[in-house]
């Protein structure tokens, strides 16, 4: 803990750096899934071809993908974008299989009778299935922010500056302490991410709150019938 104390402005801008990095990708990935999601789950036909694809994408190496990327997109060996590509292509990978079931598993009814009502395509996404499906939704996101802060630390191997420059610099002095350090500094943030994620899930979608209060209030009227007054 004395290094902690002595090396604070150290890991504090590691975590600043490691945390602004995480972020592009996880929005990105967001973004970008919710059409390739609609699209696979609209036409059936492309539905396996595309959740083929980007359970290839996420097969790649970490690594390897972060090494070729300023080949791919054209930058220097050291710029953070190389990174933040990277991740935003896994941040897709995982996201565009979330989409799609979390689309494919609303009601037939519920979206026969937004359509019935006259709602246009374009509507009835916003406005009926985007919230539907905004539970499923949101699960995926949060494991796409957890992998995303994870993943992040593989970064410091070819010199972006992260949370796991002190994995390297801590294994290179035989510093476990710093290694731990590194590795508690992750966790933190992630769950600092998983966090923000579920506060902001309970503000745009009050009514799963209304949901899980049914579900306990179920509960517990079938508990109480069970085991009797």
């Amino acid at each position: 803990m004395s290094w902690l104390w002595s090396n604070f402005g150290l890991v504090w801008n590691l975590t600043v750096a490691h945390v602004a990095l995480s972020v592009p990708p996880i929005i990105i990935g967001f973004v970008l899934a919710l059409p390739i999601g609609w699209l696979a789950n609209r036409y059936h036909a492309s539905r396996g071809v595309v959740l083929s694809v980007v359970g290839i994408l996420y097969a790649i190496p970490s690594l390897p993908l972060f090494v070729a990327m300023p080949a791919l997109i054209g930058t220097k060996i050291l710029d953070p974008l190389n990174v933040v590509v990277a991740l935003s292509i896994y941040a897709l990978a995982l996201m565009v299989r979330t989409a799609a079931d979390a689309l494919g598993s609303l009601s037939g009814d519920v979206l026969q009778s937004a359509t019935a009502m006259g709602f246009s395509s374009w509507q009835r996404f916003w406005k009926v299935e985007l919230p539907l499906a905004g539970p499923v939704l949101l699960a995926g996101l949060r494991v796409v922010s957890v992998s995303t802060v994870s993943l992040l630390s593989i970064g410091s191997l070819i010199g972006v500056t992260t949370l796991g420059n002190l994995f390297t610099d801590g294994l290179n002095r035989y510093f476990n302490d710093e290694v731990i350090i590194g590795i508690v500094a992750i966790v933190i943030v992630a769950l600092v991410f998983d966090t923000v994620l579920v506060l902001l899930g309970r503000l745009l979608m009050p009514w799963t709150k209304a949901d899980r209060r049914s579900t306990r209030s179920e509960r517990r009227a079938a508990l109480k019938a069970v085991t009797g007054p």
